[in-house]
């Protein structure tokens, strides 16, 4: 079993090169939770996103994040009514995140929602999020903290950077599905 980790673009495309040459019980993906957060409502989550849109080869390679073939009239409404449009959410890729939202507020895990989604499109390798326990990465600007996106995307990058923390990061449990296999006693960590 190859166990990848991964984050962000480069992440996906490191994830979908093993997978061309592993075979699909062979590998497993451990994507990046920290940069997820709530906009309009939903839970947003770039980097499995991004993993499941390129492991299904629905990826925008142009933009290097979000689907191909998207359109943008809910983002078009939404900022014809003064909402906000600075994360853009396509109109196939909001379909994702509402649903993933609807599921989270029943109960079920992001584990869950995660595996069953990439089963519905295909994906052959397993995609589990590193943690269904929330973190998030901020930044300290100014003497306030920003979360991630909004610095990153919604101020470029522009406000002072001092610092940095992953909110939930000393609660969150591991992945339970992969890590009780590893470990003293259990094989190689």
């Amino acid at each position: 079993m190859i166990i990848a980790l991964s984050g962000g673009i480069g992440g996906a495309k490191l994830a979908l090169g093993l997978s061309q040459v592993l075979p699909p019980g062979e590998l497993l993906i451990v994507a990046n939770t920290g940069d997820d957060f709530e906009h309009l409502g939903l839970s947003i989550s770039p980097d499995i996103d991004t993993l499941t849109y390129a492991l299904a080869g629905l990826d925008n390679t142009e933009l290097g994040w979000g689907r191909r073939d998207e359109t943008w009239s809910f983002m078009e409404t939404l900022g014809a009514i003064g909402g906000e449009t600075w994360f853009r959410l396509g109109d196939r890729d909001l379909a994702l995140h509402v649903e993933r939202t609807r599921r989270l507020c029943a109960g079920e895990t992001l584990s869950a929602v995660t595996a069953d989604v990439a089963r519905r499109l295909g994906i052959a390798p397993r995609l589990l999020p590193m943690s269904d326990d929330p973190v998030r990465t901020r930044i300290l600007s100014d003497g306030v903290w920003i979360d991630f996106q909004d610095w990153f995307v919604r101020q470029r990058c522009a406000p002072a950077f001092h610092g940095l923390e992953f909110a939930g990061a000393a609660e969150a449990r591991p992945q339970p599905d992969y890590w009780p296999r590893c470990g003293p006693g259990r094989g190689r960590w």
